[in-house]
């Protein structure tokens, strides 16, 4: 797994966390993005996962980090952290193999568009090589007042929504049914990609889907919508282009 991760492309170099000063670098800038700056982000779920860091090859600073847990089919999508708050029940007959990314953020004060490249290179490399057939996770909004997003809700749910197979079910205790709540609502696109998180907009162009409900976080300060991907529904072009970059 090291090997196949391990991508360095310009500044940055993408590989997998092999010390506890690498996972402690996650946990402090997952702090820095979802908590407390001063804090450490971690949980049970850390241990069963692979752990990916960014970094800037010039200051060794993490600027990027993700988790990872490989399922060999959907038999096993209970183990996930997704399942702790959405019924995914019609995934778990889902007959390929399976990747959770989980955790995934960029430092905030970080602006090169190099990080996300690298980080979905990597990624690209790991789901080649391991024959995955589906990318899945939760894409977090800051804050957990959904009417800061509407244009975007509006968007998920006139474009975006989970095939009709695959559709994850109402689990967590609080939910936001903007699908329901937005019917016959058309957002701004412009103000709807300005408002999407930098993960699901990448999840989008590529051929993604989303829950017709957001998960109110109290926990972590978020609205999150489970999504899917498909990897044979990349377009070929984004494809050819992911592939390239993780040559």
């Amino acid at each position: 797994m090291d090997r196949i991760l391990a991508l360095t492309r310009g500044r940055f170099t993408a590989r997998t966390a092999h010390s506890d000063a690498d996972i402690l670098a996650a946990h402090r800038l997952r702090s820095r993005c979802f908590r407390d700056a001063q804090a450490y982000d971690e949980d049970a779920f850390d241990s069963c996962y692979h752990h990916v860091i960014v970094e800037d090859c010039a200051s060794g600073q993490v600027v990027c980090c993700f988790r990872i847990l490989t399922l060999d089919d959907g038999g096993a999508i209970n183990r996930s952290y997704s399942a702790q708050y959405y019924g995914l029940e019609a995934l778990s007959t889902y007959p390929g193999r399976m990747i959770e990314m989980g955790r995934f953020c960029i430092d905030p004060t970080a602006s090169d568009p190099d990080i996300l490249r690298v980080a979905w290179a990597a990624l690209t490399r790991y789901i080649d090589a391991q024959q995955v057939g589906m990318l899945f996770g939760c894409s977090s909004f800051a804050g957990t007042d959904w009417h800061c997003y509407q244009d975007a809700f509006a968007m998920l749910s006139e474009r975006h929504l989970a095939p009709s197979c695959w559709v994850p079910r109402i689990k967590a205790p609080k939910v936001v049914r903007y699908a329901r709540a937005l019917i016959g609502r058309k957002g701004d696109p412009k103000r709807a990609m300005l408002k999407m998180p930098p993960l699901l907009r990448s999840y989008l162009v590529m051929g993604g889907w989303v829950s017709d409900h957001a998960v109110v976080d109290t926990d972590l300060n978020t609205l999150h919508v489970f999504t899917g991907l498909e990897i044979a529904a990349i377009p070929p072009a984004r494809a050819r282009l992911l592939r390239a970059t993780a040559a």
